[in-house]
């Protein structure tokens, strides 16, 4: 497993909001319900998205050493005025702006502080190019648009999800979730059914009594999930329904649902 180039998440943070505004742009009502966010209505997604990029993008240009509070980064919240389409794709639009002039700027491994044991700008190059796929999926979702994400920006996007999933396992391993995704002789495998052997884009997830362990390739496991990459990307981040006809699942199926209840975030 190879992390993108840092310049190539930059990019993908650039392609990701300019996808995003689209969204806000086209007509769609910014008070619809995000299905897969229930509690989030489109307009509230967007700001949300816009925020975390702003606080990202203070953090990384002060090389904060320590959280900074939200209530500290100036325009977080957003345009005052709801449902102005127009001041939301104007907001979104700089904060995407000035994330990646912060992230190109810093560089890699610019020391700033994080949450997954990473501490450089490099780690929040990745999660927010992440964060942005995967929410805008979400928007998409909400407006009824089609969705599609270069294979290597999601192959890698299950790869930094299960990275962060082995990190919470290993330095708090009392939490609940953690302790009952443990157990002997439990195994997921994820294929990508629409990927070549360059990309590589199947995982093994081992559930042990130490913790999970996980890596690439094709092997038998307890429950597989097969399909187009996007799908299982989206799959996995519990943004499509494992019944979904492009998806397949063999094997104990009950296994990978309890994987989902207690693995997923974002």
């Amino acid at each position: 497993m190879t992390l993108l180039a840092h310049d190539r998440y930059c990019d993908e943070i650039t392609h990701q909001v300019g996808l995003l505004r689209s969204v806000v742009t086209s007509g769609t009502d910014l008070s619809a319900t995000v299905p897969t966010c229930p509690d989030w209505s489109l307009e509230e997604l967007v700001r949300h998205t816009g925020g975390a990029l702003r606080w990202v993008e203070l953090m990384v240009r002060t090389r904060a050493q320590e959280e900074v509070p939200e209530e500290q980064v100036p325009g977080v919240e957003g345009p005052g005025a709801r449902g102005d389409a127009a001041a939301l794709d104007a907001w979104l639009a700089q904060a995407g702006e000035q994330v990646v002039a912060a992230l190109r700027e810093a560089g890699p491994d610019a020391k700033v502080w994080g949450w997954a044991g990473i501490l450089s700008a490099g780690f929040w190059a990745r999660r927010m190019a992440h964060e942005i796929t995967v929410h805008r999926a979400d928007a998409t979702l909400a407006a009824g648009l089609p969705y599609e994400v270069a294979p290597d920006v999601a192959a890698d996007a299950i790869d930094e999800w299960l990275q962060i999933v082995e990190y919470v396992q290993r330095t708090d391993p009392h939490d609940e979730a953690a302790r009952e995704l443990r157990g002997p002789g439990r195994s997921i495998h994820l294929h990508a059914t629409d990927s070549g052997p360059e990309l590589n884009a199947e995982w093994l997830v081992a559930l042990t009594e130490d913790g999970v362990t996980w890596r690439r390739g094709h092997e038998k496991a307890t429950v597989a999930l097969r399909g187009p990459l996007t799908s299982v990307l989206l799959a996995f981040y519990r943004r499509l329904p494992l019944d979904a006809p492009e998806l397949e699942v063999l094997g104990e199926r009950e296994l990978l649902e309890f994987w989902l209840e207690r693995a997923t975030f974002g």
